[in-house]
């Protein structure tokens, strides 16, 4: 049985205002934007080369058993780049406020920066320069060849 991850509910206080900080400063791509079902407005945006989604509405939360995250209450959540160099000059010349990238160690996937959204959900950029020539929808394909 494959599981896939595929959309993450965020949790903002202004759906309009996330909406347009993702599109427009991080470049994610809005899937959705409509009225899903009556009283229900969900925006769901992916980034790109990306197969998982965050999803923003005020109505998620209703239909999620527990307790409903408070804007701002997500930390850690990663993006991966081939090039964080790159990554991060299309960014700031996007508008957004994000860290200089600091490197932990020579090894691949030990290179990140960070922003956050307004509400304050922490975001993690970490370059995987593997990426570049191995993605991993392409490794999954592989995979899953291999099993069959």
């Amino acid at each position: 049985m494959d599981i896939t991850l595929e959309v993450i509910p965020l949790p903002v206080s202004d759906v309009d205002r996330a909406r347009d900080f993702y599109r427009d400063k991080v470049g994610f791509h809005v899937d959705i934007d409509q009225e899903v079902m009556p009283g229900m407005r969900i925006v769901q945006l992916t980034p790109p080369g990306s197969g998982c989604s965050i999803a923003l509405g005020e109505s998620i939360w209703q239909m999620t058993p527990g307790p409903t995250p408070a804007p701002g209450s997500y930390q850690g959540l990663q993006l991966c780049v081939a090039d964080i160099k790159a990554a991060h000059a299309e960014l700031v010349a996007r508008g957004l406020d994000v860290s200089e990238p600091v490197q932990y160690s020579p090894d691949d996937g030990a290179t990140f920066m960070h922003f956050q959204d307004p509400d304050g959900n922490g975001w993690a950029v970490q370059e995987y320069r593997r990426r570049a020539t191995e993605p991993l929808h392409q490794l999954l394909a592989d995979l899953k060849r291999k099993q069959s």
